[in-house]
């Protein structure tokens, strides 16, 4: 199996790493990609550019094995459509099952994606949750395609919706953009080696 996280990154930080590790692990994958946005259909634009974001990306996971930067999206350009991503993931890998993580406010809003059904043509899709959260309704297009049965994501390539309990540290890239700005410390909420970028290039200051 092969795993894809995508994300604005703006900039990387622990809870996108935690949660990355954790679900390598959990689902036993192949690999993890981790896939920056060049602009997300749903938010305004990143303050850092889509090269600073890669690279910032690039420097975070160097030295963790089986997660994987992939810039498809950046190299596409214009807004970022996952279904798109995804397809052409598939088109590259037929015979493996994809995996598709996110989080639990993303996928609140699938029914908001564009054409969010064909999702499930390509990949699974893993929804990671907090600790003791309960499954929010579903409609009946989404209640068909889930499952309780983990292993049926190895059995099958695609097309399963599934709830996973992972550690969710409460981080937010939007926080750590007005600590920054502000002039705090940023320490201990990404790599050491982001934040010697993030200062190197003066990003996110007022």
């Amino acid at each position: 199996m092969i795993g894809i996280y995508g994300g604005t990154f703006d900039p990387v930080h622990y809870g996108h790493l935690r949660t990355a590790l954790e679900v390598k692990e959990l689902f036993g994958l192949t690999e993890l990609r981790l896939i920056p946005c060049y602009q997300s259909p749903l938010k305004n634009s990143s303050q850092a550019t889509p090269a600073q974001r890669l690279e910032m990306l690039q420097l975070a996971i160097a030295k963790e094995a089986g997660l994987v930067c992939d810039s498809r999206e950046l190299d596409r350009a214009g807004r970022s459509y996952m279904v798109e991503t995804l397809a052409s993931l598939r088109a590259e890998l037929p015979d493996f099952a994809l995996v598709l993580f996110m989080g639990s406010d993303a996928f609140a809003q699938i029914e908001s994606w564009y054409q969010w059904q064909r999702l499930f043509d390509y990949a699974h899709i893993v929804v990671m949750t907090r600790p003791n959260s309960k499954t929010p309704p579903l409609s009946e297009f989404l209640k068909n395609c889930l499952t309780n049965n983990k292993s049926e994501l190895k059995t099958e390539n695609n097309g399963k919706l599934f709830f996973q309990t992972v550690t969710q540290l409460d981080i937010s890239a939007t926080a750590i953009r007005a600590l920054q700005a502000k002039g705090h410390s940023i320490r201990f909420l990404l790599p050491d080696n982001v934040i010697d970028y993030i200062e190197r290039y003066k990003l996110y200051q007022s």
